[in-house]
């Protein structure tokens, strides 16, 4: 295992400092925080510079907010000065961390995405029927209040196995205990940092069920997971495994009204879509909630509330989000309507 020892100078240099910035502030120049921030930029950062070189800084405090996405969500959202912090941190960490994750672990992960993850579901599909000539049975599951039930100080010891500098432990140490749902308990929905800790907290779980049990046909997109099998029996002895090993090693459960096991010729719910045999759809409540937002931005555009470019982008993303699945029908429907809505 590869340790690594000096990187809190680099980190916190002015020069990644200011990369962090420029990363940060992508998409966000309209945001009144940001635009306040970049008045006093470079005193800002050299301010933020200077507590991290003395060890004198301290995470602030967070803004909560909900949104619905598609089910509703408690956001927690840092300041401008912090959110630099967890850029950088997170430029640092990713190339350390990154290379041990598993293959088939989707979030959060350039590259990757709901998508890849789907399509990975398809192809696994079709190698356990032989291309749909055998039926087989899938294990579907997401644990239970992850973000709210990430473990603080297993946490540390996962990173700290790899993360041996003492100043940049302690700033990755300050950044996760800035939150709390219950004493030492949780990590923050809407942090950068917080997708790459849940990773690195969860790829034990995904060690295990690759390396241990010897899963062949995995997959991960956050807290939620499939395994594919011929075998029911078998699935049920891993089931009551990783069952065992959440609640040993890293002090979660499994959502008891979210753990199937479903024939795949049934229907397989996952990322939005629904994988049957030799064919995909999109789930009613993501179409609903396409439909839903496609229609307020043709309101917006209207009212003269969101540019034509805009409305566009929303558009071409929306028609995307239809393309990973069998939807001309809805497609046609779509385009229909969004002529009515137009007029």
């Amino acid at each position: 295992m590869k340790i690594f020892h000096t990187l809190y100078s680099k980190t916190i240099s002015l020069e990644n400092l200011l990369q962090a910035w420029e990363e940060f502030k992508h998409d966000k120049r309209k945001k009144l925080d940001v635009g306040e921030f970049e008045i006093h930029l470079e005193d800002n950062l050299f301010k933020l510079h200077h507590a991290l070189y003395s060890k004198k800084y301290s995470h602030g405090k967070y803004s909560g907010f909900f949104i619905t996405d598609p089910k509703l969500r408690h956001i927690h959202k840092a300041i401008v000065r912090d959110r630099i912090v967890h850029q950088a941190l997170f430029t640092t960490l990713s190339p350390i961390f990154e290379p041990t994750f598993i293959a088939d672990s989707y979030s959060c992960r350039k590259g990757y995405g709901t998508h890849r993850g789907f399509q990975k579901l398809i192809i696994y599909s079709r190698k356990v029927s032989k291309n749909y000539t055998k039926n087989f049975w899938v294990l579907k599951s997401d644990i239970k209040k992850f973000f709210g039930t990430v473990d603080h100080t297993l946490l540390l010891q996962i990173i700290g196995k790899r993360i041996k500098d003492h100043d940049l432990f302690l700033l990755i140490r300050e950044i996760i205990e800035s939150y709390n749902t219950f004493p030492h308990k949780g990590i923050p929905i809407g942090n950068l940092t917080s997708q790459l800790f849940s990773n690195i907290y969860l790829n034990e779980l995904d060690q295990f069920i690759k390396h241990k049990l010897q899963v062949k046909y995995y997959i991960r997109y956050a807290d939620d997971f499939v395994i594919l099998h011929q075998n029911r029996i078998i699935l049920t002895e891993y089931l009551s495994a990783i069952r065992e090993f959440l609640k040993r090693e890293l002090q979660l459960e499994l959502h008891p009204r979210k753990t199937h096991l479903r024939k795949f010729s049934w229907g397989v719910d996952f990322l939005g879509y629904i994988a049957l045999p030799y064919y995909h759809i999109v789930r009613t409540k993501t179409k609903k909630r396409i439909f839903k937002k496609i229609k307020e931005n043709i309101f917006l555009y209207k009212k003269g509330k969101l540019d034509k470019k805009s409305l566009d982008q929303s558009l071409a993303s929306y028609f995307g989000i239809l393309k990973h699945a069998h939807t001309y029908k809805l497609k046609q429907f779509l385009q229909n309507n969004i002529f009515l809505w137009m007029k």
